[in-house]
């Protein structure tokens, strides 16, 4: 099969790779039919992820059916059209036994492109099965479900729960790229008085806009101060840092009324510093994350009902074999307009699963 492989930083290639094969009797062999690109890929792209080894395969969001199942596996069987979680959950650890899936010391935990091979390709084998992959809805069509794989549960868990928005709070996201429109789009189920996005793109603004941010600022032109004034001086209750380096997190925690939380979702691949000659005085909650992805089952359902704008992050599709073209594009969302890009639902040619 065909699948897109890291050889090292700014190294890749969409090549010929073995097939997946069950190795364990908790594993599951899916036919991918719907994969995306993550900013935290082009993080591995830039050599930020060191624990991904050249040779692995790329991606941990798909939606696509099962085709061979291990021994152990119970709730899903082959021919089901599945969601491929981006997080992996054993079920037998203590954080598992917590939902807090993104920590599973039992083997799983974000592997799937990181640790293992990913599902940037024909097919992929999913450790765990059982609590790795969530039967969908034929209300979902493959292009929308592939978005709660990661950013909508991400930004979900990791920056509107963590920041613990409410009814009333002024919400400031720095980053609207998807993960922080997609907090834009969780965050107003908490009914907020205001969200304010922060980006440099014009484009993504003005996303941010068409998906509900009551006002937007560019990064270059003192977000602080349009905080402030909104604020009577006071702060944003939440900031959410969607973007992963150390300016925007140093922003967020400029932005912070005392009392505020701030959220961090972006995944740095460098130092920032954490101001505690400012901070210490002002009772201020910093959270980081992984997502667990324990709100998956409720986004779906969700998104069934037409409740989440799925559709509207979409910006590009391509054909499985243009994942060299589809990354292009990706990386440079300035000029491009991308937002989120999906890969696939084109004819596969069956390839044979070997036995374990």
């Amino acid at each position: 099969m065909k699948g897109f492989v890291f050889h090292g930083p700014g190294q890749s290639a969409w090549q010929d790779v073995p097939d997946p094969a069950v190795k364990e009797p908790t594993d599951a062999i899916v036919r991918v039919d719907a994969v995306t690109i993550c900013g935290t890929d082009l993080h591995i792209l830039k050599g930020d992820v060191p624990e991904v080894r050249p040779g692995t395969v790329l991606g941990h969001e798909a939606v696509g059916e099962i085709v061979e199942v291990g021994g152990d596996v119970r709730t899903v069987r082959p021919g089901d059209r599945v969601l491929v979680s981006c997080i992996s959950a054993c079920g037998r650890c203590r954080f598992c036994r917590e939902s807090a899936y993104g920590q599973c010391r039992g083997g799983g935990g974000w592997i799937l492109g990181h640790l293992i091979d990913g599902t940037q390709a024909e097919y992929v084998r999913v450790p765990y099965a059982d609590l790795s992959v969530h039967a969908l809805p034929s209300a979902v069509e493959s292009k929308d479900a592939v978005l709660l794989a990661d950013i909508f549960p991400t930004s979900y868990e990791v920056g509107v729960l963590n920041g613990h928005v409410r009814p009333g709070d002024t919400v400031a996201i720095v980053g609207a790229g998807p993960i922080g429109l997609a907090a834009i789009t969780t965050a107003r189920l908490f009914a907020p008085e205001r969200i304010v996005a922060v980006d440099l793109a014009a484009s993504r603004l003005e996303a941010a806009r068409r998906l509900g941010a009551d006002a937007v600022a560019d990064a270059r032109e003192d977000p602080e101060q349009l905080i402030a004034d909104l604020t009577d001086g006071l702060g944003a209750d939440v900031v959410i840092e969607a973007v992963g380096v150390p300016e925007s997190f140093e922003l967020c925690t400029r932005m912070v009324r005392p009392g505020g939380h701030v959220a961090n979702v972006g995944v740095h691949g460098k130092p920032a510093t954490l101001h505690l000659e400012d901070l210490w005085i002002k009772n201020v909650t910093i959270t980081t994350g992984l997502v667990d992805t324990h709100s998956t089952p409720t986004l779906l359902r969700m998104a069934a009902a037409g409740r989440l704008p799925t559709a509207q992050l979409v910006t590009h599709t391509f054909p499985l074999d243009r994942m060299e073209e589809a990354y292009d594009v990706f990386s440079r969302a300035a000029d491009t307009g991308a937002l989120k890009v999906v890969l696939g639902e084109q004819p596969h040619e069956e390839v044979a699963i070997p036995a374990a």
